[in-house]
C-alpha cells in the first residue's frame, strides 16, 4: 500500500552518488517501505535544472542498490516483461519532438533482456538505458492503468528523429543512466532550460508488460512498485 499522505521536501545528498545536489535543491521524498524490492523503493525523485549545460538532471534514490534487479528473460517478445525508473512530468511532449498535448511525457530508464528498442546506438535492452515516452490511460492494461502511447496503424504522428520504429510514441534518445550503489541519474540536454524550472514531476518505479497479442495496448504498466507522491498528484518542481 502507498503511504498517500507522506510528502516531505528535504535537502539531502544521495548516498554514494556521483555528485550532490545543488544546494538549496528540494528532492520529492517518499516514505520507505512501499515497495517489495528494496531496488525499487523510492527515498526520493528529483529534476534539477543545470542552467549552465543547458541540462535537466533527473536523479532517483531507493532504499536498496539501484538497478541490481532485472528482468527474466522470457525468449519471445510478446509478453516479455519492462522494468523502470520513472519521472512523469508536465512538460508537453512537444518540447521533445512529440505531437503537443500527446499525454503525460516521462523520462524512463529501462531494461528488458527479450527485445532491442535502441537500433541508432551501442545499446542492447539487456542493459539499463533511456527514453522518453508519452503515457495515457487504457484500461485495457487494467483499471486506471496506463500505457505508452500506441501509434495506430495508418496515422503518422509527429515524432522525434531518434523515434526508434516501434508503433509507440517513445524516444531512444541514446542518454546514458549512470547508477551509483542506491541512485541512478540520467543528464538530458535541450537547446534552453531556462523555462522549465518549476516543472511539476513525480517518481515511480514499475513493471511494464508487452501485449500478447496484436489486439492488446502494446506495453501497458502491469505493476507499479512505488511511487513518490503515492498518488501521481506530480507535486515535485524542477529547480
Amino acid at each position: 500500500m502507498f503511504n498517500r499522505n507522506h510528502l516531505t521536501v528535504t535537502v539531502l545528498c544521495a548516498w554514494m552518488a556521483l555528485a550532490c545536489q545543488p544546494v538549496g535543491a528540494h528532492p520529492l521524498s517518499a516514505k520507505k517501505g512501499n515497495a517489495r524490492q528494496a531496488s525499487f523503493d523510492i527515498v526520493t525523485a528529483d529534476i534539477t535544472v543545470d542552467a549552465t549545460k543547458n541540462q535537466l538532471v533527473f536523479a532517483m534514490s531507493v532504499a536498496g542498490t539501484a538497478g541490481a534487479v532485472k528482468p527474466k528473460k522470457t525468449g519471445k517478445f510478446e509478453g516479455s516483461n519492462v522494468f523502470s525508473y520513472v519521472w512523469p512530468t508536465k512538460l508537453d511532449p512537444a518540447e521533445v519532438g512529440f505531437e503537443p498535448g500527446a499525454g503525460i511525457l516521462a523520462l524512463a530508464v529501462t531494461i528488458h533482456p527479450d527485445f532491442d528498442d535502441t537500433p541508432l546506438f551501442n545499446t542492447k535492452g539487456g542493459d539499463w538505458h533511456s527514453h522518453w515516452v508519452v503515457l495515457t490511460p487504457d484500461d485495457a492494461c487494467g483499471k486506471d492503468a496506463l500505457k505508452v502511447k500506441d501509434i495506430p496503424p495508418g496515422t503518422k504522428p509527429k515524432l522525434p528523429k531518434t523515434w526508434p520504429g516501434v508503433p509507440l510514441l517513445i524516444d531512444s534518445p541514446g542518454y546514458a543512466p549512470r547508477f551509483a550503489a542506491r541512485t541512478v541519474t540520467v543528464r538530458v540536454p535541450f537547446d534552453d532550460v531556462s523555462n522549465f524550472k518549476g516543472v511539476a514531476f513525480d517518481g515511480v518505479t514499475a513493471g511494464l508488460r508487452v501485449g500478447a497479442s496484436p489486439h492488446q495496448p502494446l506495453l501497458c504498466v502491469a505493476n507499479v512498485f512505488d511511487v513518490a507522491s503515492g498518488d501521481l498528484s506530480m507535486p515535485g518542481k524542477a529547480e
